[in-house]
Formats: C-alpha cells, sequence, structure tokens
C-alpha cells in the first residue's frame, strides 16, 4: 500500500466543488481545504506507485480546476 499526500492550488473559489469530486474517487481518503500557499491537502492511498502515477497523470492533472500539486509519499 502507497500513501501519499497531495498539496494542491485550485482556480480561485473552487477549493469545496475540487473536494468534493476528489473524495467521490476511491484512492482519496481523506481531502482539506486549507489556507496558506495551498489551498489542498489530499490523503491517497493505493496499491502500487505505478498506480499512484496513474492516478495523478490520469485523473487529478486532468482536472481543470487544479492549477499545481506537489506530492509528498510517506514511508
Amino acid at each position: 500500500m502507497v500513501t501519499a499526500f497531495i498539496l494542491m492550488v485550485t482556480a480561485a473559489g473552487k477549493e469545496r466543488e475540487v473536494m468534493e469530486k476528489l473524495l467521490a474517487m476511491p484512492e482519496v481518503k481523506e481531502a482539506y481545504v486549507v489556507y496558506g500557499e495551498y489551498d489542498l491537502v489530499v490523503k491517497v492511498e493505493t496499491e502500487t506507485l505505478k498506480d499512484l502515477d496513474r492516478f495523478i497523470t490520469e485523473k487529478i492533472r486532468r482536472m481543470p480546476e487544479i492549477q499545481m500539486t506537489s506530492t509528498m509519499i510517506a514511508i
């Protein structure tokens, strides 16, 4: 099991909308709107690193409301 935390910057005012979309995805275990440099912190769990890569490239990066991400893989 791979656990990662993804920090996200969204388009202005889209934080909660993006959070709701993310929480509907089975890989997303938790999501929070936060203040500061990032707009969302998302906890993700996948079976493998390859699955995490697929999740980020095929689901996250295709959402036009998400402007930037930073992924931290937990050990």
